[in-house]
């Protein structure tokens, strides 16, 4: 079997040039943000560094599940494009698990050969990534790849364990069939569904649905932090990866039905070979479905969060006017503007003692309790705001401690300890909003904002107060829009970081996948122009096929998305935010349009150099091909 497994890999050299790709690409992917974490564990303890490893743990691990996925797709297909060959093996004597055995060599003669590869590019692109982070300032200036080699060997091995699964489970599908049976299976995809992928599918599907569910009846915060809705979608693109040919021809259907009424064959004859070759559609697909998913689902979630954030801050205050910047005092009133309400906000740092021995910092602000009661719509629950006083806090439901009345150990800014009494608890929104003090309890902080609560006529007395003290004043909805929304820089980043390397790498997947699904498609290309087609209809038709695919692959990643984004709408319904859902149109749109760009133009060239060889051999054996007829004769 090693012998045929060699010859094999030179026959079919190009489509072990894809799926050699497609592992080394995925094995570099997962060496480079290996590397960096390793790098990043080394530095010194501090913020930065914290937001670095949250950067680049998110962008390894989304790196690490599109290359696990696009490669266990690309081998799946590779082994499914060659049941005919398996077939007339099985005629020829050879048993289930010599095909098996030979399959898997293949796998892991590719695998081996393209995680080493992956391991070279990766030990190159990291110092780029590197230098990268330091120039955006995002590490430290000492920041540097050493030499840890655990990202080096994680890598190589995961890339060669998901190229061997991507095998294995179509190489038994192929092995357990019979030879006649195999010829015939060839030609269309009858049962692309094993009962192992209804489990795995129908699993992971109710896996996500039970996650979300659970959350929601629970803990509905947990939806809206970062880690939950970038692992969200990955459970529901692997479902939809697994159940794609199931979902496949539903909606080649709805696509094609407008097609095939205004077209006399052509759409009939796509939307045919779509249906047949379901698990070359959904291997085309799958590459499009990652990218439209991830950048609808990363995107959609930072945005619809942070515009519940501002829904949240606007419905916090009841000021007409903020004043920033400047030296603000603590105030009751502003001179030169009568019958305004006046909320001078001091920002402060607390340190909560939480199950009786961890200490978590917390952010605070320090009020005049009236003055907060007057200006303020905090959202309560339980508990009043105008109970506050030196010995008070107001603190949220997501405190280890939030029952009105309890005492809650903590320390101040400058160390001191003290024991304050909970007197009012807010809803906990979108998380991470503060606690409320009197000023007493945040020593040395100083005032950032005032908020005025005055009418129209006063705007501008109110812009005359603020000129004297040197701040800034703005109308709320001015002081909304310069403050909110605000997304974390680390978090844009690590978005742009995590969506262009999974952009170039899924693009690369792609044409590999149409380059291999177009050169095995010589015999149909052939048997188009044998039945009256000419060359420009048949390279039209396998282009629109493409196309159909990379339209499937973006049908199912809006779905994804609109999923995903229904859940965290719910959480914040839940958590008494009322904010719409921001779906990332331009920028999903952006990436469907590249992937058909890419689709066309992969299937174009292939096609269109396999009718070029097919027309010069009938020419040459015709004799219009000088020297070519008369070789053959003489043969």
């Amino acid at each position: 079997m090693l012998k045929i497994a060699l010859r094999s890999l030179r026959r079919r050299w190009m489509t072990q040039v894809g799926t050699f790709v497609a592992v080394a690409l995925g094995v570099a992917l997962m060496t480079v943000m290996g590397l960096g974490l390793a790098a990043s564990a080394a530095l010194p303890a501090g913020a930065d560094v914290v937001g670095l490893n949250s950067m680049l743990g998110t962008a390894g691990g989304v790196s690490s599940f599109v290359a696990a996925f696009v490669v266990a797709s690309t081998f799946s297909y590779a082994v499914a494009a060659r049941r005919r060959e398996l077939g007339l093996l099985r005629l020829a004597g050879s048993t289930p698990g010599q095909l098996r055995r030979l399959v898997m060599t293949e796998a892991a003669a590719v695998g081996l050969a393209g995680s080493a590869a992956g391991i070279v590019l990766g030990l190159a692109g990291a110092p780029l990534m590197a230098r990268w982070t330091v120039t955006q300032g995002l590490a430290p200036a000492g920041y540097a790849i050493g030499d840890q080699t655990w990202p080096l060997q994680t890598a190589f091995w995961t890339g060669l364990l998901v190229a061997l699964s991507g095998a294995y489970a179509a190489s038994r599908r192929a092995g357990r069939v019979g030879p006649l049976e195999a010829l015939r299976e060839a030609v269309t995809d009858e049962r692309p569904m094993t009962p192992g992928r209804w489990v795995a599918g129908g699993g992971l599907l109710l896996s996500a649905v039970a996650f979300v569910g659970w959350r929601l009846g629970s803990d509905p915060g947990e939806l809206l932090k970062r880690k939950t809705y970038t692992v969200q979608p990955m459970l529901l693109i692997s479902a939809c990866g697994m159940l794609a040919p199931v979902l496949v021809r539903p909606v080649v259907r709805l696509l094609m039905w407008l097609p095939v009424r205004l077209t006399s064959y052509a759409g009939r004859l796509v939307r045919a070979n779509a249906a047949a070759g379901i698990r070359r559609t959904a291997a085309v697909a799958a590459p499009v479905l990652v990218m439209v998913a991830l950048t609808g689902s990363l995107l959609g979630a930072a945005s619809t969060l942070t515009g519940a954030k501002t829904v949240e801050a606007r419905a916090r205050t009841g000021a007409d006017y903020v004043l920033t910047g400047g030296r603000l005092p603590y105030s009751a009133g502003i001179a030169g503007v009568p019958a305004a309400s006046v909320l001078a906000v001091a920002d402060t740092r607390l340190t909560v003692l939480e199950e009786g021995f961890v200490k978590v910092p917390t952010e605070a602000s320090a009020v005049d309790p009236a003055a907060l009661a007057e200006v303020s719509r905090l959202p309560v629950v339980a508990g009043s705001v105008a109970d506050l006083d030196d010995g008070g806090i107001i603190v949220t439901e997501e405190w280890w401690q939030h029952r009105v009345g309890d005492s809650v150990p903590l320390w101040r800014a400058d160390g001191t300890a003290a024991r304050l009494r909970i007197v009012a608890v807010m809803r906990t929104g979108t998380g991470n909003n503060g606690a409320y003090v009197t000023p007493r309890n945040a020593p040395g902080a100083e005032v950032s904002r005032i908020e005025v609560r005055a009418p129209a006529s006063a705007a501008a007395a109110v812009r005359a107060a603020a000129a004297r003290y040197g701040a800034t004043a703005q109308t709320k909805e001015e002081w909304l829009t310069a403050t909110h929304p605000r997304t974390n820089r680390f978090t844009v980043l690590g978005y742009v970081l995590v969506l262009g390397i999974a952009l170039a790498y899924t693009a690369i997947a792609l044409a590999n996948t149409l380059l291999m699904a177009t050169s095995d498609r010589a015999g149909d290309l052939r048997l188009l122009r044998l039945a009256g087609a000419t060359r420009g209809q048949v390279l039209a038709v396998t282009t629109a096929e493409s196309l159909l695919a990379a339209a499937v692959g973006a049908v199912l990643g809006t779905a994804v998305t609109a999923v995903n984004l229904a859940g965290m709408r719910a959480a914040l319904a839940v958590l008494g935010v009322d904010s719409p859902v921001v779906v990332p149109w331009l920028a999903m749109g952006a990436v469907a349009g590249v992937c058909a760009a890419l689709s066309a133009l992969c299937t174009l060239l292939p096609a269109a150099r396999a009718l070029r060889r097919r027309t010069g051999r009938r020419r040459a054996r015709s004799g219009e091909v000088p020297g070519f007829g008369a070789e053959l004769a003489s043969i």
